[in-house]
């Protein structure tokens, strides 16, 4: 990939990363914008994290390869987990809260993680689902041809759809509600579904890289239409794979899909013709904004006033002011913040 189409990713995820912090405003707004951003914003991400992916072919690398994840993706994930966990205890504390069974349970929700942490720790879900994601198609590009890691993809994507019905309609109730009545440690489950996202990433590469117009005003016209119709009471179509909310077995690939070639269209064609810096320089701080974003406001809103503009502002420039502190005067701070590098060898450059 030359430098012009890493400028494009780096601005495409700049940009999903402002929707993200939008996307959890806990106020009301005056158009369902936050239903739509939720119908492809983890999507994309999970396509796009699938273009950069690379199959382990070496005997004896997968080891390395799982390694590398980790260290990228975990590592962090606990820093900022332990970090924030600290914080609201030093406050519960503070405020006189001296009851261990709620400390216990609290801490035992947080090993559980996924669907089951809320507020402060409310996208902590999407990092293990993306290191499980990684592990499954890493698995699945290891050891099975394409036309076998096809079928698996599609047994994947009818079990989550599956795992949705049963919790939506069976089930019932709040989304949020249903979906913790299943258990399980991380949302390994919503793997099965990011794992298709994932693949087309990787399987579509050729097509990521440059969208044609045929293709971008395509996805404009299924996008609006998509809009349109929900405008008008047509469809209620929805989206949470936190929550496990599949709507629809066929509408799950094409609204998100259709958004997410409008999106990295839209941007390779400003990024051939501007820098957007700005953005590059969000999606550098991007894992400290997503993991302090809600955070931030649970410690400021109540000593400011502010609506989505800043809810926005303050999601965005707070945890990159913490993000260049981290890296500049905490010891291994790079680390912490998915900095991880292996040294390369002539074996191993197949995984980087």
């Amino acid at each position: 990939m030359n430098k012009k189409r890493l400028t494009w990713v780096d601005v495409t995820k700049g940009f999903l990363m402002i929707l993200v912090v939008i996307g959890h405003y806990p106020g009301q707004l005056d158009v369902p914008l936050v239903k739509y951003i939720y119908w492809f914003h983890m999507p994309a991400f999970f396509i796009l994290s699938g273009l950069f992916f690379k199959p382990v072919v070496e005997k004896g690398l997968m080891k390395i390869s799982i390694q590398k994840r980790f260290m990228q993706l975990i590592v962090p994930y606990l820093f900022f987990l332990v970090s924030i966990t600290l914080i609201r205890y030093g406050i519960e504390i503070g405020s006189g809260n001296t009851d261990l069974s709620w400390y216990v349970n609290d801490m035992w929700t947080l090993v559980v993680g996924g669907r089951f942490v809320r507020g402060a720790y409310g996208v902590f879900w999407f990092v293990t689902t993306l290191f499980f994601t990684y592990l499954f198609f890493l698995w699945m590009t290891k050891y099975f041809n394409r036309t076998k890691q096809l079928i698996i993809l599609a047994v994947f994507y009818s079990i989550a759809h599956l795992e949705s019905l049963f919790a939506m309609h069976v089930i019932g109730g709040a989304p949020s509600t249903a979906a913790q009545t299943i258990p399980m440690i991380w949302n390994i489950d919503v793997a099965l579904m990011a794992v298709v996202y994932f693949s087309l990433g990787y399987y579509l590469k050729s097509f990521w890289m440059n969208i044609p117009m045929k293709w971008l005003i395509a996805g404009l016209l299924v996008s609006g239409t998509a809009i349109a119709l929900d405008q008008y009471n047509v469809i209620d179509y929805h989206l949470s794979m936190k929550f496990l909310r599949y709507d629809h077995f066929v509408l799950d690939l094409i609204i998100p899909l259709s958004f997410t070639v409008v999106l990295v269209g839209a941007f390779q064609l400003i990024a051939a013709k501007s820098s957007l810096n700005w953005l590059q320089r969000i999606e550098k701080h991007s894992l400290t904004i997503m993991y302090l974003h809600i955070f931030t406001d649970i410690l400021l809103n109540d000593y400011f006033t502010y609506g989505v503009i800043g809810f926005t502002a303050f999601g965005l420039f707070v945890p990159i002011a913490v993000s260049i502190i981290i890296q500049k005067f905490l010891p291994h701070g790079k680390l912490f913040l998915g900095g991880f590098t292996q040294k390369k060898t002539t074996a191993d450059r197949a995984i980087t």
